[in-house]
């Protein structure tokens, strides 16, 4: 069973969104025609209640900094997928109808969740691992946004909850605070036993 793991394609996070990734809207073209050749598909969505921990306005601080709570570092960010927004929401041109289970993360007010499997503390999970395991999921595939942030850490978990995992790196841009922060999340994949391939490896299946 191959299931394809879409992270977080949503408004905010491509060009013209509150937070966005270089080259976010241009990989949308693409991932649609990957979803065709999987069993299931999952998105997972970045999903936070106004007043958010991850957000710099709710500590009158600026983006970039960070705050500590429960011993948990928390860089802080633009107000970003606020519950309800057209930020939130799936890219329109991504298509959606295709998509058999929608996962949502970040939702508690007090702990970010970057990973689309738990909370950042490891305080509890979305449901992802159970759901994936209940359908038999044998190999997870995952892209989209971002790789050095809520991708690396979907898949780190991923690997951790047994599945056996690839990143389709081509279809899975970076945010770059850090001018080599892409690779060093790829790399960081791939030490972890991530399988790192191409859209292109995708289409060729028979």
């Amino acid at each position: 069973m191959k299931t394809l793991l879409i992270v977080d394609l949503q408004n905010d996070f491509v060009e013209g969104g509150a937070l966005p990734v270089t080259g976010g809207r241009a990989i949308v073209p693409r991932i649609n025609e990957l979803i065709p050749h999987f069993d299931v598909v999952v998105a997972s969505l970045d999903y936070h209640p106004e007043g958010h921990i991850s957000f710099a306005s709710t500590h009158g601080k600026n983006v970039g900094d960070s705050v500590e709570k429960d011993g948990v570092v928390q860089l802080l960010w633009p107000d970003h997928c606020v519950t309800g927004s057209f930020g939130s929401e799936l890219v329109e041109e991504l298509d959606s109808e295709h998509i058999d289970k929608f996962i949502l993360k970040g939702t508690d007010v007090n702990v970010d969740s970057y990973s689309a499997f738990f909370n950042n503390d490891g305080s509890s999970g979305t449901g992802l691992s159970e759901y994936l395991k209940e359908i038999g999921t044998t190999e997870l595939y995952v892209c989209a946004l971002a790789a050095d942030y809520c991708v690396l850490f979907s898949v780190l978990d991923a690997i951790s909850e047994g599945f056996n995992v690839s990143l389709i790196e081509d279809v899975t841009p970076a945010i770059n605070v850090h001018p080599n922060d892409r690779e060093e999340a790829i790399e960081k994949m791939r030490e972890a036993g991530a399988h790192i391939i191409t859209s292109e490896e995708v289409l060729a299946w028979k």
